[in-house]
């Protein structure tokens, strides 16, 4: 095989990441050299690459699926939101400014060349690479400076498959209208669809996708069905229900659970930490935004914020600030990381004025914290416990006094039960993970609760990778994927005519 492919959405979350993901995993184990490629990604959930710099977290797990270290070559753009009006741009792992969605737009003719110069990088040095679009391509309204979808394509001669989410409703019209909706030029390098999410019976649906080609003259490649074992690794916070269980929480091996309540954020970042506790058999864990849930938590974890400032008055303002701090007073484990653990510090200074201005925290730790203007970006390993354990870290603050015993060796905090980390990543350092189980439970008098002796995240996450693969190899005509990958678009595909289609051409 050689080419390549951009997966584009009819809406964000309609499953974009989830295929690009399954295509490269199936690729690879068929021996395929595949990489995956997100122009530009708007997400505050990020890691740090081995070469130093920070991406997407979907464009980490789909070169875990190609058997690859992330790369910032992967995902050359990022946008990280600090509000509603402005983003942190992320440009080849660095950052590069601060804009607002109107300024931004002038600043994507230079960053064209950007992830075009990246795209063929990587097209040079792979067999395949499968690209992942932003959003959805019906965004006509920003079609002129495109960097992700039709601009992208018609930029690097892509050809596009376009998914949509049958469980959102509507998925037909969701596929047309994409199509319709663009210019003649753009809808030729449209090959066909594929529908996400799909449950019930298959020859319901049938008629109607047969009615879709029959409109635009372009195959669905296939229907993935909803499976319920895939709930890792989400794109962003969006996809984390407030208030709702994470994942599939496996029965306890004792005869108590353990409880834990992620808060969500209005800025969360990094909202995966918590996902590697919800793996384990008898804890259950809940994202939570309001202080009644905290009540018979056993764990509370103030996970990573973009705007941390921000972010801790609101914890003031709904009264969570004043349930964590109760909840600390009865002895029960709370865990901050990066931005969470800040907050729980005496002091947050910011003389660079990089949030906005000094905070108080919650006082639960003697931290005081100072942002600093650089961002800090790291793959660390130490001990903790005894145990040995990485993680990575991006963050702005920087401890400036710490009279709590270290968490890790030289760095985070461990007062009792109150814990706090910069680093992201460290519960999924599986023996760490066991031995902070085992401390919650007897802070929390769950005596019925018995830790796994087994449970491997990394070989969680790579079943589900193995689950997607597992998915598109089966319900997806790979053989008209490969052509596609291979040998483009037809040339002979009809233009879906429109009053707006005709007026752009």
């Amino acid at each position: 095989m050689h080419g390549a492919l951009l997966v584009a959405g009819t809406t964000s979350d309609a499953g974009k990441s989830a295929l690009v993901t399954g295509i490269c995993r199936l690729l690879a184990r068929r021996g395929v050299a595949v990489a995956p490629f997100k122009a530009q990604n708007m997400s505050n959930n990020s890691v740090v690459t081995l070469d130093g710099g920070e991406i997407g977290r979907a464009q980490a797990v789909q070169a875990l699926a190609c058997g690859l270290a992330p790369s910032v070559a992967f995902n050359p753009v990022l946008l990280k939101p600090g509000s509603d009006r402005s983003s942190q741009v992320v440009v080849r792992g660095r950052v590069d400014g601060t804009v607002s969605a109107r300024s931004y737009q002038h600043r994507k003719a230079a960053l064209l060349d950007v992830v075009t110069a990246s795209l063929a990088d990587l097209r040079a040095r792979y067999d395949v690479v499968v690209c992942e679009g932003a959003g959805s391509p019906a965004e006509i309204n920003l079609r002129a400076n495109d960097i992700a979808n039709m601009g992208l394509a018609q930029a690097a001669d892509l050809p596009v498959v376009i998914v949509g989410d049958i469980d959102r409703g509507g998925v037909l019209a969701h596929l047309f209208g994409t199509l319709a909706v663009l210019d003649p030029a753009d809808q030729a390098r449209i090959a066909g669809f594929v529908v996400n999410k799909f449950r019930g019976d298959p020859t319901l649906l049938a008629p109607g996708l047969d009615q879709l080609a029959a409109l635009t003259g372009r195959p669905t490649l296939g229907v993935l069905p909803w499976e319920e074992r895939l709930w890792l690794d989400a794109e962003d916070s969006l996809s984390a229900v407030a208030d709702g269980v994470l994942g599939r929480p496996a029965p306890p091996l004792g005869s108590q659970w353990l409880r834990v309540a992620v808060v969500r954020l209005p800025r969360i970042s990094n909202a995966t930490d918590a996902e590697a506790l919800a793996a384990e058999p008898g804890v259950a864990v809940r994202y939570v935004t309001e202080p009644s849930r905290l009540a018979d938590a056993d764990l509370v974890v103030l996970p990573g914020s973009k705007s941390t400032v921000s972010d801790l008055a609101w914890l003031f303002r709904t009264g969570l600030a004043d349930a964590v701090l109760a909840h600390a007073a009865a002895g029960r484990p709370v865990l901050g990381i990066c931005g969470g653990y800040q907050m729980l510090g005496r002091r947050i200074l910011d003389p660079h004025h990089v949030e906005g201005g000094d905070a108080d925290g919650l006082g639960l730790l003697d931290l005081e914290v100072e942002f600093d203007a650089d961002k800090h970006l790291g793959n660390p390993e130490s001990t903790a416990w005894g145990e040995p354990v990485r993680g990575y870290e991006i963050h702005h603050g920087r401890v400036l006094r710490s009279g709590d015993p270290h968490l890790l060796d030289g760095e985070g905090s461990d007062a009792g039960p109150v814990l706090g980390t910069h680093w992201h990543g460290l519960l999924e350092n599986d023996a760490f993970r066991r031995a902070l189980l085992r401390r919650i439970a007897d802070h929390a008098g769950r005596t019925g609760f018995v830790p796994a002796p087994d449970t491997s995240f990394a070989e969680h996450r790579t079943a589900q990778l193995d689950v997607l693969a597992d998915l598109v190899e089966k319900h997806l005509d790979v053989r008209a994927l490969e052509h596609v990958i291979n040998h483009g678009v037809p040339a002979d595909l009809p233009v879906v005519t429109t009053g707006l289609a005709g007026s752009r051409a």
